[in-house]
């Protein structure tokens, strides 16, 4: 008898330590938002501004007036890139006059940046709708990744008046199709839209999305960030959020897994794009379980967040209460965190 009430007591004694030693999920998440700031990996982000300004002009030089001036756009200027995996989107808009297809567009900005780049430093591809350069890594082992986004105006001239531009599908692109040429959508639009939202929500809205773009890194594969994007403002759309961290990144994941295979996600520069149809239906599928399984195991067992959402190891953490503090010194000013996005960044 004295044995089994003494066994009962260590088995007691075990359930105490276990939830002592338990892991704080907000208290981790927090972490893992500030040791991926993109601020402290201002000397990389640094480096891809100069080769940023290096292939705009050049750019510029080559196309010269059949253009309007290239600009950033993407996840480091609406201040939700990660400090592991980042690049810069340059977005080049082509007057209707200079191209008869949109095909011939992106093969002539293809052919002049491969010229110009592949082989001699770098490395040139063709990806979903974008061109991808990749500069080969320097002393300090750093390697920048512009992606160049070649678009053309939808009317001669109205560019300025309207910024709508089409874009050319390389690639099979979730639902839409290779060589398609009547991906519409206005990146103006789209920006004002999660400008919009990000300063009204920012510290739920864009931990959310930094949190998640951390697990697709880990993972090795995901969804598109503005797919990301989309589908967490429309959580919190739908939805009343509210809580600590955890609380509000479960019930973001809860949605993504019980609306994923349906959701329509409209793209805010044209309400004729479904940002959704970016994935397959299986993409869909593997996400819904990978959310269902995110989310039953870090429930069974509060350690494992810490493999799913992994602190950056270079980075360890501070407290760093103010999100303001997020932004990077931009190109040689402190700025206010920008907010330029679009479909096609990573």
């Amino acid at each position: 008898m004295e044995k089994h009430i003494h066994q009962k007591a260590n088995h007691r004694k075990k359930i105490v330590n276990k939830k002592a030693m338990a892991t704080d999920k907000n208290k981790h998440l927090d972490c893992v938002v500030s040791s991926h700031r993109l601020s402290k990996e201002q000397k990389l982000y640094d480096k891809h501004i100069t080769k940023k300004n290096e292939v705009k002009e050049s750019l510029e030089k080559e196309f010269s007036s059949n253009i309007y001036s290239p600009f950033n756009s993407g996840s480091i200027a609406k201040n939700t890139a990660v400090n592991t995996k980042f690049d810069i989107d340059l977005v080049t808009p082509f007057k209707r006059n200079k191209f008869d297809t949109l095909e011939k567009m992106y093969t002539a900005v293809y052919d002049f940046l491969y010229g110009k780049y592949h082989g001699k430093g770098a490395y040139v591809r063709k990806q979903k709708v974008s061109i991808g350069i990749e500069f080969d890594a320097d002393a300090e082992g750093h390697v920048v990744k512009i992606d160049v986004v070649p678009g053309r105006e939808l009317n001669q001239d109205q560019y300025k008046d309207d910024d709508k531009l089409n874009l050319y599908v390389y690639e099979q692109f979730g639902k839409i199709e290779k060589s398609s040429e009547h991906l519409l959508t206005n990146i103006e639009a789209q920006i004002t839209n999660i400008r919009d939202r990000a300063t009204n929500e920012k510290d739920s809205i864009r931990k959310v999305i930094r949190l998640l773009k951390v697990w697709k890194i880990g993972k090795g594969s995901g969804p598109k960030s503005f797919f990301i994007e989309l589908i967490t403002i429309k959580a919190f759309d739908t939805h009343d959020i509210t809580g600590g961290i955890w609380d509000k990144l479960k019930r973001v994941m809860e949605f993504i897994k019980d609306e994923v295979k349906t959701v329509s996600l409209p793209d805010p520069g044209n309400s004729g794009n479904d940002v959704a149809d970016t994935m397959t239906d299986g993409e869909k599928e593997t996400l819904s379980g990978d959310m269902k399984n995110m989310i039953d195991r870090i429930e069974e067992n509060s350690d494992i967040i810490k493999s799913y959402f992994r602190i950056n190891a270079k980075h360890p953490c501070e407290e760093e209460k103010d999100e303001s503090n997020y932004s990077v010194k931009k190109e040689g000013v402190s700025n206010p965190p920008p907010t330029r996005f679009g479909l096609y960044e990573g």
